[in-house]
């Protein structure tokens, strides 16, 4: 028998005692794709509006989930819908009627937006469409009746408002 040297001895070890496994990544790459498309059609799930920081929310115990409405922002020196500036709260204020010419403007577009589809207009119609105002717990009254009134005018009727709910502790 004829002795082998060290590096043939390791490369006949070597040879003995691997076992090739392949893996199947087709599978696995299967997988993961699920696992991302349950991740994110879930995540979509959670219904919580984005406060401003402009923005400190009154707190109340309301246990109800916000819906998915145009949200009017009243901070600061500016009132928003979804997001663009539609007037400033010094006019609003300083302003004897109760309309704001802006708001008004910008819900009218948003009311044309929203019902696309006949049935959803005529409903839409007869019943009014729904807005959340979030606006500073400081903001007063007078500022809120006329924000109100504007929704009114432009058939938005369901109006809620945005609170941080209260911790029981």
């Amino acid at each position: 028998m004829a002795t082998l040297s060290p590096l043939q001895k390791r490369a006949q070890r070597k040879a003995r005692n691997s076992t090739a496994m392949d893996m199947n990544l087709v599978a696995l790459i299967d997988v993961f794709t699920i696992l991302i498309f349950f991740l994110l059609s879930s995540a979509t799930g959670v219904e919580t509006l984005v406060s401003p920081k402009a923005v400190e929310l009154p707190l109340a115990n309301s246990i109800q989930a916000p819906k998915d409405t145009v949200v009017l922002v009243v901070a600061g020196d500016e009132i928003l819908a979804d997001g663009r500036r539609v007037a400033l709260v010094s006019e609003a204020l300083a302003s004897k009627d109760d309309l704001i010419p802006g708001l008004k403007a910008e819900l009218d577009v948003l009311a044309s937006r929203q019902a696309v589809r006949a049935e959803n207009r005529e409903r839409l119609a007869a019943e009014g469409q729904a807005v959340t105002i979030m606006a500073d717990k400081t903001v007063p009254y007078q500022l809120l009746r006329k924000v109100m009134a504007t929704c009114a005018r432009a058939n938005f009727s369901d109006v809620s408002f945005a609170v941080r709910q209260r911790v029981e502790g």
